[in-house]
Protein backbone atom coordinates (compact mmCIF):
# COMPACT_ATOMS: atom_id res chain seq x y z
CA UNK A 1 0.00 0.00 0.00
CA UNK A 2 1.62 3.43 -0.95
CA UNK A 3 1.99 6.12 1.43
CA UNK A 4 1.01 9.85 1.06
CA UNK A 5 4.94 10.55 0.89
CA UNK A 6 5.36 7.33 -1.60
CA UNK A 7 2.46 9.15 -3.62
CA UNK A 8 3.83 12.34 -3.42
CA UNK A 9 7.28 11.01 -4.11
CA UNK A 10 5.87 9.55 -7.29
CA UNK A 11 4.74 12.33 -8.66
CA UNK A 12 8.14 14.40 -7.74
CA UNK A 13 10.08 11.77 -9.81
CA UNK A 14 7.59 11.91 -13.22
CA UNK A 15 7.77 15.48 -13.01
CA UNK A 16 11.07 16.05 -12.78
CA UNK A 17 11.52 12.88 -15.51
CA UNK A 18 9.03 14.83 -17.93
CA UNK A 19 10.72 18.33 -16.96
CA UNK A 20 14.06 17.31 -17.20
CA UNK A 21 13.44 15.00 -21.02
CA UNK A 22 11.61 18.02 -22.36
CA UNK A 23 14.53 20.32 -21.92
CA UNK A 24 17.06 18.00 -22.99
CA UNK A 25 15.26 17.40 -26.22
CA UNK A 26 15.05 21.27 -26.86
CA UNK A 27 18.57 21.81 -26.34
CA UNK A 28 20.09 18.73 -26.81
CA UNK A 29 18.39 18.17 -30.37
CA UNK A 30 20.90 21.40 -31.96
CA UNK A 31 23.47 20.48 -29.87
CA UNK A 32 23.39 16.78 -31.28
CA UNK A 33 22.87 17.88 -35.08
CA UNK A 34 26.22 20.16 -34.26
CA UNK A 35 28.28 17.04 -33.28
CA UNK A 36 26.95 14.91 -36.41
CA UNK A 37 27.95 17.85 -38.51
CA UNK A 38 30.67 19.91 -37.67
CA UNK A 39 34.32 19.75 -37.80
CA UNK A 40 34.98 22.17 -35.25
CA UNK A 41 38.31 21.24 -33.75
CA UNK A 42 36.54 21.86 -30.09
CA UNK A 43 34.13 18.94 -30.90
CA UNK A 44 35.65 16.37 -29.48
CA UNK A 45 36.12 18.29 -26.07
CA UNK A 46 32.17 19.23 -26.08
CA UNK A 47 31.73 15.19 -26.71
CA UNK A 48 33.74 14.54 -23.73
CA UNK A 49 31.65 17.19 -21.73
CA UNK A 50 28.40 15.76 -22.87
CA UNK A 51 29.53 12.06 -22.38
CA UNK A 52 31.09 12.81 -18.33
CA UNK A 53 28.35 11.93 -16.49
CA UNK A 54 28.94 8.34 -17.72
CA UNK A 55 31.79 7.61 -16.04
CA UNK A 56 31.96 10.14 -12.97
CA UNK A 57 29.87 8.83 -9.97
CA UNK A 58 26.62 10.51 -9.60
CA UNK A 59 28.01 12.05 -6.06
CA UNK A 60 30.79 13.57 -7.41
CA UNK A 61 28.50 15.57 -10.05
CA UNK A 62 26.11 15.88 -7.50
CA UNK A 63 28.61 17.36 -4.93
CA UNK A 64 30.01 19.77 -7.28
CA UNK A 65 26.55 21.16 -8.65
CA UNK A 66 25.33 21.32 -4.93
CA UNK A 67 28.84 23.84 -4.44
CA UNK A 68 28.18 25.36 -8.17
CA UNK A 69 24.51 25.68 -6.92
CA UNK A 70 24.67 26.22 -3.13
CA UNK A 71 25.10 30.27 -1.43
CA UNK A 72 28.71 30.93 -1.69
CA UNK A 73 28.78 29.17 -5.45
CA UNK A 74 29.29 31.40 -8.36
CA UNK A 75 25.15 30.67 -9.57
CA UNK A 76 23.90 30.71 -6.08
CA UNK A 77 25.81 34.13 -5.89
CA UNK A 78 24.09 35.67 -9.03
CA UNK A 79 20.67 34.22 -7.88
CA UNK A 80 20.83 35.94 -4.58
CA UNK A 81 22.11 39.20 -6.36
CA UNK A 82 19.13 39.25 -8.74
CA UNK A 83 16.82 38.94 -5.44
CA UNK A 84 16.17 35.42 -5.84
CA UNK A 85 17.13 32.48 -4.19
CA UNK A 86 19.71 29.63 -3.68
CA UNK A 87 19.00 26.42 -6.26
CA UNK A 88 20.60 23.97 -3.99
CA UNK A 89 17.89 22.18 -2.45
CA UNK A 90 14.80 23.03 -4.26
CA UNK A 91 13.04 21.03 -7.38
CA UNK A 92 14.48 23.39 -9.73
CA UNK A 93 18.14 22.62 -8.43
CA UNK A 94 17.16 18.70 -9.21
CA UNK A 95 16.20 19.72 -12.67
CA UNK A 96 19.27 21.94 -13.29
CA UNK A 97 21.08 18.39 -12.45
CA UNK A 98 19.31 16.59 -13.73
CA UNK A 99 19.94 17.67 -17.52
CA UNK A 100 23.74 17.47 -17.10
CA UNK A 101 23.26 14.05 -15.77
CA UNK A 102 20.92 12.62 -17.78
CA UNK A 103 22.18 15.00 -21.28
CA UNK A 104 24.66 11.59 -22.83
CA UNK A 105 21.35 9.53 -22.69
CA UNK A 106 19.50 11.92 -25.09
CA UNK A 107 22.09 13.64 -27.41
CA UNK A 108 24.45 10.56 -28.08
CA UNK A 109 21.39 8.34 -29.54
CA UNK A 110 20.22 11.84 -31.71
CA UNK A 111 23.90 12.21 -33.00
CA UNK A 112 24.03 8.83 -33.62
CA UNK A 113 20.45 9.26 -35.63
CA UNK A 114 21.62 11.79 -37.39
CA UNK A 115 25.01 10.59 -38.26
CA UNK A 116 22.71 7.65 -39.51
CA UNK A 117 20.93 10.25 -42.12
CA UNK A 118 24.19 10.70 -43.71
CA UNK A 119 24.50 13.71 -46.48
CA UNK A 120 23.09 12.47 -49.48
CA UNK A 121 19.36 13.35 -48.37
CA UNK A 122 20.39 16.50 -47.13
CA UNK A 123 22.31 17.62 -50.62
CA UNK A 124 19.30 16.26 -53.03
CA UNK A 125 17.04 18.59 -51.36
CA UNK A 126 19.75 21.41 -51.24
CA UNK A 127 19.55 21.04 -54.67
CA UNK A 128 16.07 21.60 -55.09
CA UNK A 129 16.65 25.05 -53.28
CA UNK A 130 15.42 24.03 -49.93
CA UNK A 131 16.85 26.15 -47.26
CA UNK A 132 18.81 24.71 -44.47
CA UNK A 133 15.87 24.76 -41.82
CA UNK A 134 13.59 23.30 -44.48
CA UNK A 135 15.94 20.45 -44.99
CA UNK A 136 16.27 20.18 -41.45
CA UNK A 137 12.73 19.73 -40.02
CA UNK A 138 11.20 17.95 -43.37
CA UNK A 139 13.92 15.77 -43.83
CA UNK A 140 16.13 15.35 -40.74
CA UNK A 141 13.74 15.42 -38.03
CA UNK A 142 11.77 12.36 -39.77
CA UNK A 143 14.36 10.25 -40.35
CA UNK A 144 15.82 10.44 -37.26
CA UNK A 145 12.44 9.62 -35.82
CA UNK A 146 13.78 6.10 -33.83
CA UNK A 147 16.94 8.10 -32.83
CA UNK A 148 13.90 10.54 -31.00
CA UNK A 149 12.64 7.68 -29.57
CA UNK A 150 15.57 5.97 -28.09
CA UNK A 151 16.52 9.60 -26.47
CA UNK A 152 13.19 9.98 -25.04
CA UNK A 153 12.92 6.55 -23.10
CA UNK A 154 15.79 6.57 -22.14
CA UNK A 155 16.78 10.22 -21.14
CA UNK A 156 12.98 9.86 -19.02
CA UNK A 157 14.02 6.82 -17.84
CA UNK A 158 17.65 7.83 -16.59
CA UNK A 159 16.31 10.76 -14.53
CA UNK A 160 13.53 8.04 -13.01
CA UNK A 161 16.49 5.88 -11.35
CA UNK A 162 18.40 8.87 -10.16
CA UNK A 163 19.88 8.56 -6.98
CA UNK A 164 22.95 9.88 -5.75
CA UNK A 165 23.16 13.54 -7.82
CA UNK A 166 19.51 14.16 -6.77
CA UNK A 167 20.10 13.48 -3.10
CA UNK A 168 23.27 15.36 -3.03
CA UNK A 169 21.69 18.50 -4.78
CA UNK A 170 18.09 17.79 -3.12
CA UNK A 171 18.43 16.47 -0.29
CA UNK A 172 15.61 14.58 1.05
CA UNK A 173 12.65 17.31 1.73
CA UNK A 174 9.34 15.52 1.57
CA UNK A 175 6.99 17.59 -1.25
CA UNK A 176 10.31 19.59 -2.76
CA UNK A 177 13.06 16.88 -3.43
CA UNK A 178 12.14 13.45 -1.79
CA UNK A 179 12.25 11.01 -5.36
CA UNK A 180 11.13 7.84 -5.74
CA UNK A 181 14.63 6.08 -5.39
CA UNK A 182 15.24 8.45 -2.14
CA UNK A 183 11.76 6.99 -1.17
CA UNK A 184 12.91 3.34 -1.84
CA UNK A 185 15.83 4.00 0.72
CA UNK A 186 14.42 5.64 3.44
CA UNK A 187 11.50 2.02 3.19
CA UNK A 188 15.03 -0.35 3.25
CA UNK A 189 16.62 1.83 5.85
CA UNK A 190 13.50 1.76 8.59
CA UNK A 191 13.39 -2.35 7.30
CA UNK A 192 10.24 -1.74 5.73
CA UNK A 193 10.83 -4.22 2.96
CA UNK A 194 7.41 -4.90 1.61
CA UNK A 195 6.77 -0.89 0.81
CA UNK A 196 10.07 -0.81 -0.55
CA UNK A 197 8.99 -4.05 -2.49
CA UNK A 198 6.33 -2.28 -3.99
CA UNK A 199 8.15 0.90 -4.88
CA UNK A 200 11.19 -0.88 -6.59
CA UNK A 201 8.89 -3.31 -8.09
CA UNK A 202 7.08 -0.66 -9.89
CA UNK A 203 9.88 0.71 -11.33
CA UNK A 204 11.61 -2.57 -12.46
CA UNK A 205 8.25 -3.10 -14.60
CA UNK A 206 8.03 0.29 -15.99
CA UNK A 207 11.62 0.20 -16.97
CA UNK A 208 11.35 -2.86 -18.70
CA UNK A 209 7.95 -1.67 -20.84
CA UNK A 210 9.72 1.31 -21.63
CA UNK A 211 12.99 -0.56 -23.11
CA UNK A 212 10.18 -3.48 -24.54
CA UNK A 213 8.76 -0.22 -26.32
CA UNK A 214 12.11 0.99 -27.71
CA UNK A 215 13.52 -1.87 -29.10
CA UNK A 216 9.64 -2.80 -30.56
CA UNK A 217 9.64 0.68 -32.04
CA UNK A 218 13.03 0.59 -33.41
CA UNK A 219 12.51 -2.78 -35.03
CA UNK A 220 9.25 -1.53 -36.92
CA UNK A 221 10.78 1.77 -37.88
CA UNK A 222 14.05 -0.80 -39.31
CA UNK A 223 11.49 -2.75 -41.18
CA UNK A 224 9.72 0.42 -42.87
CA UNK A 225 12.58 2.36 -44.14
CA UNK A 226 14.52 -0.67 -45.20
Amino acid sequence: MLTENDISALWITFKLAGLTTLILLLLGTPLAWWLANTRNRFKTIIEAVVALPLVLPPTVLGFYFLIVLGPYGPLGKLMLLTGGHSLAFTFAGLVVGSVFYSMPFVVQPLQNAFITIGKRSMEVAATLRASPVDRFFSIALPLARPGFLTATVLGFAHTVGEFGVVLMIGGNIPGETHVLSIAIYDHVESLEYGQAHVLAGGLLVISFILLLLVYGLNRRFRIVFS
